[in-house]
């Protein structure tokens, strides 16, 4: 099922310097929920988010999940010129264009695919531009629990649900017990034994920025974390930058 496209305000992408001045492509047909093949054969991946897979879903049996975000995508862009903003490397190692995606009528790909639940925010350390308001769609089509969000496997997962997911795109919330700082990488701890219960790994730097001054500010309060959930001294999400981690209650 396809949900209606729900209205996302047109954004001025120019807060962060391009890596190189954004330019007009068109698209041929959307490859998958966050990726398009363009008319001269490259592949451009939206980024920022992440869509289902059919491939990988096949087990999880969410295929219907992964296609109608293609679908949607592919309603989007198909046939049509975008604008392409570079916010951070211009191309992966596969040769795949990153960018961010407008159409001539100003709607952001990324926030209209977000906006209608078919897709997650999935920032990299180089290309983590707007993730602010990413953020902020993906809450409001979770809160209305639209396209993925009306499946309970891709809910916001407790601490204690966590060990159950291993080995998986995750996102977890819970109050923060303790905080540990070593030479230059801090832990942030969601139980009592930092070796069963679940933590966030981070750079120190990265804790000085959600805690400036002092990490103590932390406790008692509800963080949410997303990424790859690891086994490391129970699980684990390693926090690249800053914004793989959101303060519920500041």
């Amino acid at each position: 099922m396809l949900w209606p496209l729900v209205a996302v305000p047109t954004l001025v992408l120019t807060t962060q310097a391009a890596a190189e001045p954004p330019h007009t492509v068109v698209a041929k047909a959307a490859i998958d929920g966050d990726t398009v093949i363009l008319v001269d054969g490259t592949a451009l991946r939206l980024v920022g988010i992440a869509a289902p897979k059919a491939a990988s879903s096949e087990r999880t049996n969410l295929r219907a999940q992964a296609e109608a975000a293609r679908a949607a995508l592919d309603a989007l862009a198909a046939g049509r010129s975008l604008e392409l903003t570079y916010t951070g490397n211009p191309r992966d190692r596969h040769g795949r264009l990153l960018a961010h995606a407008r159409d001539r009528e100003g709607r952001w790909l990324q926030g209209e695919l977000l906006s209608a639940g078919h897709v997650r925010v999935m920032t990299a350390p180089d290309n983590r531009a707007f993730a602010q308001d990413m953020l902020r769609l993906e809450g409001e089509a979770r809160a209305h629990e639209r396209g993925l969000w009306a499946d309970r496997r891709f809910r916001v997962l407790t601490t204690d649900e966590a060990p159950r997911h291993i080995d998986s795109f995750q996102i977890v919330e819970g109050t923060v017990v303790s905080v540990a700082a070593l030479r230059n990488r801090a832990y942030i701890n969601f139980g009592s034994d930092w070796r069963t219960d679940f933590t966030i790994a981070l750079d120190r730097r990265i804790l000085k920025a959600l805690a400036p001054g002092n990490a103590d500010f932390l406790v008692g309060r509800r963080l949410r974390a997303r990424g790859w959930l690891k086994s490391f001294n129970g699980p684990m999400i390693e926090a690249t930058h800053s914004e793989k981690i959101e303060l519920i209650d500041p």
